[in-house]
Parts: C-alpha cells; sequence; structure tokens
C-alpha cells in the first residue's frame, strides 16, 4: 500500500513537471509567433502609408539615406520636467535622433563670435557660419526670452532628425551648451519666401513660383503620407518656406510641428494670424487638413504677392465671386502680360479648394501635387511626356530602396530590444 502511494506521488510529481515544461514552451512559440507578426503587421502597415503618399509629383524623389524613417517616441508628449536638456538625455536625443552635437565654442568660432547675422524670428536670431570642414551653414539661437522655447527646441531635434526630404530644410546638428539652446541647419542662400514676394529687388517669375508651389506641396506631401505617422506641420507659411541657391523652395521651422493623433483631443492654438485654418480655430483640433488650408493661403500669396495680413482673403473673396474667377484682377501686377492666364486660373482652383470651410471636403496633399503637375505637363507639352514618366519609375525605384532600408532597420531595432 505504500509503494502505490510513493508511485502515485512520482507519477503525479512527474506529470506537474512535464506540464510546466510542455506550458513553457507553448508559451514561448505563442510569444515567438506573436513577435514575428507584430513586425510583419508594422512593416506592411509602413509600405501602405508611403505607397499611398507616394508617386503623384514631379521631383519627390529620393535617395534611401533621404527618405528612410526611424520610429521614434512621440516628441508631443510632455516631459514631467524640462530635464531632457541634461548631459544623460542630451546623449540619448542625439543617439537616437542621429543629429550630431556642437559644443558652444565650435558655434561661436564658425558665427565669428555671432556677429554674422542673418536676420531674427520668433525662435531668436539666426547666423551665417562656416564649419572646420568648410561648409556654409545657418544657426538659430533660442532667445532667452522665447515662449515655448524649449519645447519646440525639443520637437525640431526629434522631427528632423528622422524626417529627410529634399523639400525640408534639412537639421545638419544642434547645441546645447553654457546655457545656450541652437540648431544648425543647411543655408539657403535666398532666404524666404516672404522676402523675395515682397522685395523690390527681387522678382520672381510666374515659372519659378509655380515651381515653387510644387516643391512646398511635396514636401508637405512628405509629412503627411510618407512620415510616419504623419506629421502636421500648423505653422506653414511664406516666412518658413526658403530657397536655396537653385530657387527650389523647402519647408522649415518644425518647432510647432506634431504627429498627427486622430483621437478628437483639443489642444491650445498654434500657427501664424492669417494662415491658420477657421476650422482649427472653432474647434482647437489640428488635422491635416489644417495645413492643407495654410497651402492654399500661400498658393494665392505667390499669385498675387499680397500678405495675408493686409486683407489677402477678402481679395480672394471678391475674385471667388467673379463668374470666370477673377483671378486676373488680384494677380500680381509684376506678372501681367509675363505668364499664361489659363495657368493661373488652373493654380487657383487648386488654392479655392484648400480653402474650402470644411476640411473634408479640401484636396489631399497627393492630389494637389497630382493637379499642379498636369499645370506643367501642359506647359511643357505633349513631347516632354516620357520625362514624366522616367521621374515616376524613378520614383518608383527610389520608394522600393526606401522600403528595404526601413526593414532593415525595423529587424535591427526587434533584435537589439530582444
Amino acid at each position: 500500500m505504500v509503494r502505490q502511494t510513493e508511485l502515485a506521488v512520482i507519477c503525479t510529481s512527474a506529470g506537474v513537471v512535464i506540464g510546466i515544461l510542455l506550458s513553457t514552451v507553448v508559451f514561448f512559440c505563442l510569444r515567438c509567433c506573436k513577435k514575428r507578426s507584430d513586425i510583419g503587421d508594422r512593416v506592411i502597415a509602413n509600405h501602405r502609408i508611403r505607397q499611398n503618399g507616394h508617386g503623384l509629383g514631379l521631383d519627390s524623389i529620393a535617395s534611401p539615406s533621404e527618405s528612410a524613417i526611424v520610429p521614434l517616441p512621440d516628441v508631443t508628449v510632455k516631459s514631467s520636467s524640462p530635464s531632457w536638456l541634461n548631459h544623460h538625455n542630451k546623449d540619448r536625443t542625439s543617439s537616437v535622433s542621429g543629429t550630431p552635437k556642437y559644443s558652444y565654442k565650435d558655434i561661436q568660432k564658425a558665427t565669428q563670435n555671432f556677429t554674422t547675422i542673418l536676420g531674427e524670428g520668433s525662435f531668436g536670431p539666426v547666423y551665417k557660419a562656416t564649419m572646420p570642414t568648410g561648409g556654409v551653414v545657418a544657426v538659430k539661437v533660442l532667445a532667452s526670452n522665447s515662449s515655448q522655447g524649449e519645447k519646440e527646441f525639443q520637437t525640431e531635434v526629434s522631427l528632423l532628425g528622422r524626417l529627410h526630404h529634399r523639400n525640408l530644410v534639412n537639421l545638419v546638428g544642434y547645441c546645447v551648451d553654457k546655457g545656450q539652446h541652437m540648431l544648425v541647419y543647411e543655408y539657403m542662400s535666398n532666404g524666404s519666401l516672404e522676402k523675395l514676394l515682397y522685395s523690390e529687388e527681387d522678382n520672381l517669375t510666374w515659372e519659378e513660383r509655380l515651381q515653387i508651389c510644387l516643391d512646398i506641396s511635396h514636401g508637405i506631401e512628405y509629412l503627411h503620407e510618407g512620415a510616419v505617422p504623419p506629421v502636421v506641420h500648423r505653422d506653414l507659411k511664406s516666412a518658413n518656406i526658403l530657397l536655396d541657391h537653385s530657387m527650389r523652395a523647402k519647408v522649415a521651422d518644425f518647432g510647432l510641428s506634431k504627429e498627427a493623433v486622430f483621437d478628437g483631443r483639443k489642444s491650445s492654438l498654434k500657427g501664424t494670424y492669417g494662415y491658420m485654418d477657421p476650422a482649427y480655430i472653432s474647434t482647437s483640433k489640428s488635422s491635416l487638413k489644417s495645413d492643407i488650408y495654410s497651402l492654399g493661403v500661400i498658393i494665392f500669396e505667390i499669385i498675387t504677392a499680397i500678405h495675408p495680413h493686409q486683407n489677402l482673403m477678402d481679395y480672394v473673396n471678391l475674385a471667388a465671386m467673379d463668374p470666370d474667377g477673377g483671378v486676373d484682377e488680384i494677380l500680381d501686377k509684376r506678372l501681367v502680360g509675363k505668364c499664361n492666364l489659363e495657368e493661373v486660373k488652373s493654380l487657383a482652383k487648386i488654392a479655392f479648394r484648400c480653402l474650402h470651410k470644411t476640411p473634408r471636403r479640401r484636396p489631399t496633399i497627393g492630389e494637389v501635387c497630382q493637379a499642379i503637375v498636369k499645370i506643367k505637363q501642359r506647359r511643357l507639352g505633349k513631347g516632354s511626356t516620357m520625362s514624366f514618366v522616367s521621374e515616376d519609375l524613378t520614383r518608383m525605384v527610389s520608394r522600393i530602396q526606401d522600403q528595404q532600408v526601413e526593414l532593415s532597420r525595423l529587424v535591427s531595432k526587434t533584435d537589439n530590444q530582444q
């Protein structure tokens, strides 16, 4: 009887041990399968989003290094304290974003002791600098009295450290040293679109203005449909559109930008009067369509050379009442007789759609890009159709390369976490 009891105990113990082992094996198998499924889902989601965001433009060709995106934590989450700028977190910011850090001494020497000023914005003064390598850059210094300066600084470093496109101003580096916060950008020799539009010395041709509209659209297209997750700029205006030596436009100043979170949450109003979406003002809910409204304002600003602070929308509304569009009545006088009015009217129609009072009735940025490209196609004529097809094919190959780079980075990051 005793032996039977002992045998029963032994059998029961063995059964428990075998059960635990089997449960452990099943648990790890399920966990492994789940991880692989999550990786696959994320890659497919990224692929779909990037597919939807491209293929409509003319000049959005980018190399894998320009377009690859490294996922980052949500930069809009408020920190419990501004201690992200301490030594530990500074190192972490640099390693995550991959953006080089410079010392105060380096910047001081490059700007000739901060004497080569280019201008000044709400963030602070901007200086021209020559780096030790010989490259020319622009250094934006956070003014001590700048409101929300540190948060804007963090946003720019975090976003531009991972967002790269030929129509976005490139962040070269940053500096947090001796109580100073500085951003180092590529140098844009022709300054801002605002300066060029309202300068008596400079005169943008219609061809240049049309190309600028397309460049801006491509930059926004990347933010809305190429970035994962999408990014709402929230402060699009002519002062934040910069032009390089070839008069190609790039979107700048991402201090107020945020990743699009479609949860219906309200936030404090961010932006510039005259460019802000009325629907955003009334609801405090920003969206991708808020940027579309701002783009519509900028397009009319390019057509008319009338600043939003000078009642641009009043002129636009009067033009809208004319059965023929009335755009020729508000056309920049420097363009009269020097442009194709049909092209002007076609561009104005796009802008009118962007300004629709109902956000969901506004076009997507992809539709805007496609419409502007069609204007350029008509301008160049049927003989240039093959060049557009060639560029589309080249851009498609670039997208595939982008996906390969992003996939390898995603797998590498998952391996490191394990």
